[in-house]
């Protein structure tokens, strides 16, 4: 099984997606390398990918699919945070929750959102 940090940050009901260059939407996120804490994969992927630092992360739940554990968790991102495109991603951009389906994203990703929506109300 491989394991991955996965981060759904949200700002007004949107949530922000990362894409790499010719690939799809995903919510930002990585591999858990040896000797990281799935948290601390998830600070470092979210900061590698998005600039984003210093977010309080919130433990949501583990979502296992295709022979992928995703350890999920949310945060907060202030009006006056920028995210923007870092190293392998090309693009950032907010979407409304509820718009995920509309999204050329992966399965997982789609999932991983409705299930989020779900729960948010």
């Amino acid at each position: 099984m491989k394991e991955r940090a996965t981060v759904i940050c949200r700002r007004d009901g949107m949530i922000l997606y990362v894409r790499k260059p010719k690939s799809r939407w995903a919510l930002p996120g990585g591999k858990i390398e040896t000797g990281e804490t799935p948290e601390q994969a998830a600070v470092r992927e979210l900061s590698e990918e998005t600039g984003l630092e210093d977010l309080e992360l919130i433990y949501l739940a583990e979502y296992g699919k295709d022979k992928v554990v995703h350890h999920i968790f949310m945060a907060e991102v202030s009006a006056s945070a920028k995210p923007s495109p870092q190293n392998e991603i090309a693009a950032c951009k907010w979407l409304h929750m509820k718009n995920v389906s509309d999204l050329n994203a992966s399965s997982a990703t789609k999932a991983i959102v409705k299930s989020y929506a779900r729960q948010a109300g």
